[in-house]
């Protein structure tokens, strides 16, 4: 039987899946990553107390293309930076569903880049 499903919705069944085994602590948050077509998101996480540490996206950052690789290089510099200042140094990556390619890999290259620990 083939499931008739839209592209999101098998996304947020994969992160569903992946979010089973993957949680963030206060020593080592989530950094959880949504894109959508025009824009990326990154927020770091602690899972035990429900709370965002740290967020960043291509709209706060005000690029004039926030849906491409450079936008996602930014973001990640940015999240990295911003998690130093709060004395973040260790994050778990969740890719929220989707592959580890394109953009969501580029946030990820330059969060390591920058200095945080993946």
């Amino acid at each position: 039987m083939i499931r008739k499903e839209s592209r999101n919705a098998m996304r947020e069944i994969r992160h569903k899946r992946i979010r089973k085994n993957l949680s963030g602590t206060k020593e080592m948050p989530r950094l959880n990553v949504f894109r959508s077509n025009s824009e990326i998101y990154a927020q770091v996480i602690d899972d035990e107390k429900g709370v965002t540490l740290v967020s960043s996206s291509s709209r706060e950052l005000k690029l004039s293309n926030g849906g491409n690789i450079e936008a996602a290089k930014a973001v990640g510099k940015d999240i990295a930076e911003k998690c130093k200042k709060a004395k973040i140094n260790k994050v778990v990556f969740d890719r929220g569903g989707y592959l580890y390619h394109g953009r969501v890999s580029a946030l990820a290259d330059a969060a390591r880049e920058a200095g945080l620990e993946i």
